[in-house]
């Protein structure tokens, strides 16, 4: 039976790095049981999961999303019902670059505690999918490194 260990990676994204050790061990725990879970199915079954990882959100899509609509909230809101509403999209937006500049906003702690992961995180888990359902077996050497590449 195959075993898998999450790769250590000497640089971590700022939302990892801005995250409480225990979250980002509790994240790696639940890629490593999924991935655990998933070693004894079938090849459609680990396809199908890794067609779920490829819709799943990552926590720099779900911000900027969420910054998004709470701008144009507080827009809107400025607009049309009174201008006290424009502190709404300017901290927000405020929010926003300071998670450009640093790697951290207010709503990251709390996503990453909800288990929202980074594109790696979930990257990690659709290799070592990739790698059960057998991807990766034919290949050696060069082939090996141009489609890891590719991919």
């Amino acid at each position: 039976m195959r075993t898998w260990q999450a790769p250590s990676t000497s640089k971590k994204s700022a939302s990892v790095s801005n995250t409480v050790e225990s979250v980002n061990h509790r994240i790696d725990e639940t890629i490593a049981r999924t991935v655990c879970r998933y070693a004894g199915r079938s090849p459609a079954a680990i396809t199908a999961r890794i067609e779920e990882l490829e819709r799943e959100w990552d926590i720099e899509r779900l911000l900027e999303t969420n910054a998004s609509i709470a701008a144009l909230t507080g827009l809107g809101l400025g607009t049309f019902v009174h201008r006290k509403w424009y502190a709404l999209s300017a901290g927000v937006l405020g929010f926003l670059l300071l998670h450009g500049i640093q790697g951290w906003c207010p709503p990251l702690p709390v996503l990453r505690r909800l288990g929202v992961r980074t594109r790696s995180e979930i990257d990690r888990e659709k290799f070592a999918l990739k790698y059960l359902r057998g991807d990766f077996d034919e290949l050696s050497g060069r082939e090996a490194a141009l489609k890891l590449a590719a991919e």
